[in-house]
């Protein structure tokens, strides 16, 4: 019996039964290990030395394939065509030799790009070694994250306070939703006119046609600036006398697109489906895993983790028979279309991505699918098998019009086209795919017949006027072609990358646009001004080149490391001597405009409004982050948060409050004011006074003495739960809206419904989120999501969903799970392996009598020899100290 290593339990279920009983199919996972989230897992002074670390999840994988491999003919490594999947594989024949259960045992490396039975079978006729250029790549790009991480966010936290992280991808990916940011607030909005003439033939048929020269110049897209020029052009046209000067019919061509990359299929996800990038990723990786056709798991697409468009030549024969089969003779092109990617550092040799049967039609298959994945493999199939089709065969028709007034003379021009033959057009029945528009980018409708020298009668004459928009915000997908076009990052790292950058609460998603917060824009401005280098693009993109080579065994993967890393060090010993009035002093440069824009009147953005000689400046707080604050302090207390909105006026210094008016009841001054966290309305003074923050969407000049009144009755009381007798409550905090129930909080959709909830739908809100074991008790302790059964000692051992992230629970002992453990996966015997390793470390003094006698029975429910129980991983052990600063500094 052979034992194959696959990484996802899917996955391995399926090749099982494609190979049959003499071998044995487990999962790893994932990653089996990875660098401990501590200072020293990579160590510079000894040539890049890197130490592991296994958790105790994956330690259990590994013995199970450990104790495969024991009684095993030999090893084949499957996991997946990449980096990342080389690395797993090398990762787990390291352990097993370090377990020295390999011994002479042949060890093979087989890779499919697919997983049918055809490339399943066809890879294990095809074994190789592992590619250890292809290991080397993924050593140096996870060292130099690593080394970027834990030594530039250090930086961070000691010279700009309220900043989370820096990362050598994350940062230069957050710069470029911040330069794109500027780059709007830069932007001036300039004045433009459009003219254009509706015209009727001799025949009767009307058709529009655009003003394209005047006074014998030719005109430049919005050439015509103001309303002057436009009444005068005009005016020219409304006397004027038209006649056709020509009428050219070309034909042209339009190609089809290439297939999906993991890029262009998130773009296309985003645009077409409302994807998100992690959303795109997850149904594919369920696609390409398999899915149950006909009572065999089938994957449907090929590996979506991929930069090539080129398809493999067995793929293409079957695409043109499958063109030739479903669409006609005439839609198969004389030879295959051959493509080659744009981006930069694109690794040719992955194919792209498309669908492993093109006779799998989306109407076929999708009883067989949940709506996401059924759309995505639509879109999939659609794109792949419209690449190798004829082109579309497109007839354009341009006339030239003179009008004529008085010897005064304009032209007109007026376009169409016709699909003379539908081509790859055929294979997207309703939509329109990427890459499908013409060469000049206009997609004009069929234009009536018109004939050379003859009277056209004037109908009507429109001039609309226009003005030039900002460049629009980076949306996920917008952002990771950005990225592929600058040769940041790669395809696997996209999403991840994306997912940090709001986890950091450096940018917002609002409308499916990324917008940098003032946390965000700190943090780049403060990079730009002290590690310039490591946040331009090419600098990041030629690493990205450094790491190809390497992988083409081009380079040496710790002589890259060398030249980085001498550098780089230098630079963070530099800002050891940086004091807070440096990093302030530049801040203030470089956020100017978001900071100190300029006054309505004319005055120094920089004077304080609330003393008249101070100056304004931003100011660095622990817990808050950034503000802007007097120089005059403690004199002045003037405040107001650092960004935008806050800087445009509205925020109110603290000392100077505006009045609203009185409490009805109390008689005490309601007013509006703005502190360091933004602004608030407070009814009386001293420490006793009630406040309430503005809610999100509410602009402080918004606020009148009807909506403070509201806001400082919070909580209302709605009425008592039907079935325990205890008061419902809605009010504000700092999560948002909620209502609460017996220590229980549970969210609404807008501050509205706090104010106008009733009775029977906060009943059903608080339902709601119990049925999805939420139900938080904040202050208390949360849900349980799952019963795992007692523990031998006595008491119930549940799962729960924490503020960190999901953990098991025993009494007064809480033990997270490891990173990328599924709650509700959890077995009874591994939740007793977490207790006893938290136990051990100190989980109360009952709980430190009982360890050793936990962890023997957490053994002894595992199978283990209760000899070996004493011996519980102390690897872990460092973990607790750490998790607050590893937290931060990961990329």
């Amino acid at each position: 019996m052979n034992v194959v290593v696959v990484e996802s339990p899917a996955k391995a279920k399926t090749i099982n039964k494609y190979l049959g009983s003499g071998y044995k199919v487990l999962a790893s996972v994932g990653h089996v290990r990875d660098l401990p989230a501590k200072d020293g897992s990579v160590r510079p002074d000894e040539d890049f030395e890197m130490s592991w670390e296994v958790d105790s999840s994956a330690a259990k994988r590994m013995k199970d394939i450990a104790d495969a491999v024991k009684s095993s003919d030999g090893l084949i490594l499957a996991t997946d065509p990449d980096r990342e999947g080389e690395a797993i594989s090398w990762h787990v024949l390291d352990l097993l030799r370090k377990k020295k259960v390999i011994g002479d045992k042949p060890v093979q490396r087989v890779v499919f790009n697919a997983i049918t039975k055809t490339a399943v079978l066809d890879a294990m006729k095809a074994p190789r070694d592992i590619d250890m250029s292809l290991v080397d790549a993924y050593l140096a790009r996870r060292a130099l994250d690593y080394l970027v991480g834990f030594n530039l966010s250090p930086v961070l936290w000691r010279k700009l306070p309220g900043a989370r992280s820096a990362g050598r991808v994350q940062s230069v990916t957050l710069r470029l939703v911040c330069d794109r940011e500027a780059e709007i607030e830069r932007f001036v909005s300039e004045e433009y006119w459009n003219i254009s003439a509706l015209l009727k033939t001799p025949r009767g048929d009307e058709f529009e046609a655009k003003l394209v020269s005047a006074d014998g110049k030719r005109l430049q897209p919005r050439a015509v600036g103001n309303g002057q020029d436009a009444s005068r052009l005009k005016d020219l046209l409304e006397g004027a006398a038209y006649r056709v000067e020509s009428v050219e019919a070309k034909p042209t061509k339009r190609n089809p697109a290439p297939p999906f990359t993991t890029s262009t299929l998130q773009q296309a996800a985003s645009s077409k489906l409302g994807f998100s990038s992690s959303r795109t990723m997850q149904v594919a990786q369920r696609l390409y895993e398999g899915v149950d056709i006909g009572g065999e798991t089938v994957g449907l697409i090929t590996y979506m983790r991929t930069d090539g468009v080129q398809m493999a030549p067995e793929a293409i024969d079957a695409a043109r028979r499958a063109i030739g089969s479903q669409f006609g003779d005439r839609y198969v092109p004389e030879k295959a279309r051959f493509y080659s990617t744009k981006a930069k550092n694109a690794q040719e040799a992955h194919e792209a991505v498309r669908p492993t049967d093109f006779n799998r039609v989306p109407d076929h298959v999708r009883r067989m699918l949940d709506p996401d994945q059924a759309r995505l493999y639509d879109l999939i199939w659609k794109r792949a098998i419209a690449s190798q089709m004829a082109s579309a065969e497109i007839e354009r028709t341009t006339v030239e019009i003179d009008a004529d007034n008085g010897g005064k003379h304009a032209g007109l021009r007026a376009t169409g086209s016709v699909v003379r033959f539908d081509g790859f057009i055929a294979a997207y029945t309703d939509q329109k795919e990427d890459g499908e528009q013409s060469d000049d980018g206009d997609d004009d409708g069929r234009l009536p017949e018109i004939n050379a020298r003859e009277n056209l009668a004037k109908q009507k004459i429109n001039a609309t006027q226009h003005f030039t928009e900002p460049p629009p915000r980076y949306s996920e997908a917008t952002l990771i072609k950005k990225m592929e076009e600058l040769g940041i990052g790669r395809p696997s790292t996209y999403s991840a990358t994306l997912k940090t950058l709001s986890d950091r609460e450096y940018v917002t998603i609002d409308k499916r646009k990324l917008i940098p917060e003032a946390k965000g824009r700190l943090v780049t401005a403060f990079l730009e001004s002290f590690f310039t280098r490591y946040v331009e693009y090419d600098f990041t993109a030629s690493l990205e080149e450094k790491l190809d080579q390497i992988s083409a065994g081009e380079l040496n993967w710790k002589d890259v490391l060398r030249d980085f890393w001498k550098d780089f060090i230098a630079q963070i010993d530099d800002t050891k001597e940086l004091r807070v009035t440096n990093v302030l002093d530049a801040l203030n440069e470089i956020l100017a405009p978001l900071a100190f824009p300029k006054r309505e009147d004319g005055g120094d953005p920089r004077a304080c409004p609330s003393c008249g000689t101070g100056k304004l400046s931003l100011k660095l707080g622990r817990g808050s982050g950034a503000f802007v604050g007097c120089s005059n302090y403690p004199e002045c207390r003037y405040t107001r948060p650092f960004g935008a909105e806050a800087a445009n006026g509205e925020g109110q210094a603290s000392s100077e409050p505006q009045a609203l008016g009185k409490d009805p009841h109390t008689g005490e001054e309601i007013t509006l004011r703005s502190g360091r966290f933004g602004p608030y309305v407070q009814r009386g003074d001293g420490k006793e006074a009630k406040r309430s923050s503005l809610p999100k969407g509410w602009a402080p000049d918004s606020i009148d003495h009807e909506k403070a009144l509201a806001l400082l009755s919070l909580p209302r009381d709605i009425g008592a739960h039907p079935e325990t007798g205890k008061m419902i409550s809605s009010g504000l905090g700092r999560y948002g809206p909620f209502v609460l129930h017996d220590g229980t909080y549970a969210n609404v959709e807008s501050i509205e419904d706090v104010f106008s909830i009733g009775l029977n739908r906060a009943v059903s809100v608080l339902a709601d989120k119990q049925s999805k074991g939420g139900g938080r008790a904040r202050g208390g302790t949360p849900a349980a999501l799952k019963a795992l059964g007692d523990h031998p000692d006595g008491g119930p051992i549940t799962v729960r969903d924490g503020r960190y992230g999901a953990y098991v629970n025993w009494g007064k002992v809480n033990a997270t799970l490891p990173k990328g453990k599924d709650a509700q996966a959890v077995t009874l015997e591994e939740a007793l392996v977490l207790i006893a390793e938290k136990a051990g470390k100190g989980g109360g003094t009952k709980a430190k009598a009982k360890a050793t006698k936990t962890k023997t029975a957490a053994a002894k429910a595992d199978g283990e020899k209760t000899t070996k129980a004493k011996t519980t991983k102390k690897a872990a052990g460092s973990k607790a100290k750490t998790a607050s600063k590893t937290k931060k500094a990961s990329e």
